[in-house]
């Protein structure tokens, strides 16, 4: 039987931009096992698989997959898959909701000036954990200690996917930064990720850049990292980055290897609630049939 195979790119401005993401439709046939030997011969970040064109309790049902493992929650799989399910089946609509590992996580349409829409995920719960010395992480991730902003903590995150945020003081030290072995036993996290962030954007119409590296596949680094930035926008709410209850920024990812991702991140914290929504262009660029 084949399945109609679709990838996109997630958080580009411009073709061959942002993170790519192959999806698989129609999947409801496929075994766990199935779909993760797919995924691993896909060998991008991730690879998702709609079950069916039909919503169930409000949900299309979707599974994440990396080559290695299924995920409970992505990022940019979950705003490629929503806006490709629009695409396909639910033109015009205005919402979406993906019922994954985490949970159904809904994610809006905004019209863009273009005509476009682009679409903004509501991040599902976030908590904030340990925190780690500066200087330790900062050696496991070639750079000196006083590279990092010592005045906000290196803080393990958890939105589905754990991530440890790193605040870096300049472009040129994050530039610099390259994941080294051991990281994941000194987090104590067996896949291990790092998402650097500093506040010297590459472009200045931008707020922030930053850097993501995944220790369970080698020193990788991805281009567009959503989960990670729902993570972040936790993060600046709770250490007060901006002075502010309320973040609307842009984060630049992926310049260092060329796939360059431009995120939107909103977040608003009230009654002791975070809300945090991050959004990104997708592009398609190839329709097919996995055979």
């Amino acid at each position: 039987m084949t399945h109609p195979l679709r990838i996109v790119d997630v958080f580009a401005e411009a073709p061959r931009e942002g993170n790519q993401l192959a999806l698989v439709l129609d999947a409801g046939d496929l075994t766990t096992d199935e779909m993760q030997s797919i995924a691993a011969e896909m060998n991008y970040s991730e690879t998702t698989f709609v079950i069916g064109r039909e919503s169930r309790d409000g949900g299309y049902d979707v599974r994440i997959f990396t080559p290695a493992h299924e995920l409970p929650f992505a990022g940019h799989p979950t705003l490629g898959t929503a806006w490709t399910i629009r695409n396909e089946w639910a033109e015009g609509a205005e919402l979406i909701s993906l019922n994954l590992g985490v949970g159904t996580v809904p994610v809006r349409f905004e019209p863009q000036a273009d005509g476009s829409a682009m679409p903004w995920l509501t991040a599902p719960p976030i908590t904030l954990g340990d925190t780690f010395d500066h200087a330790a992480i900062a050696a496991q991730l070639g750079l000196e200690a006083g590279d990092l902003d010592t005045r906000f903590p290196v803080q393990r995150i958890d939105a589905g996917i754990i991530v440890t945020t790193v605040p870096v003081r300049t472009l040129e030290a994050l530039r610099r930064s390259r994941l080294q072995p051991g990281f994941g036993e000194l987090v104590s996290q067996p896949f291990a990720a790092a998402h650097l962030f500093c506040p010297e954007p590459y472009s200045k119409e931008n707020d922030l850049a930053a850097r993501f590296f995944f220790e369970a596949t080698g020193p990788r680094e991805d281009p567009a990292t959503g989960s990670a930035t729902a993570c972040l926008g936790a993060y600046l709410l709770e250490h007060d980055w901006f002075g502010s209850r309320e973040l609307s920024l842009r984060i630049e990812q992926g310049i260092e290897i060329k796939r360059p991702s431009l995120l939107h991140l909103k977040g608003r914290e009230y009654d002791g609630e975070r809300l945090i929504e991050v959004g990104g262009r997708v592009i398609p660029t190839v329709r097919g049939e996995l055979l």
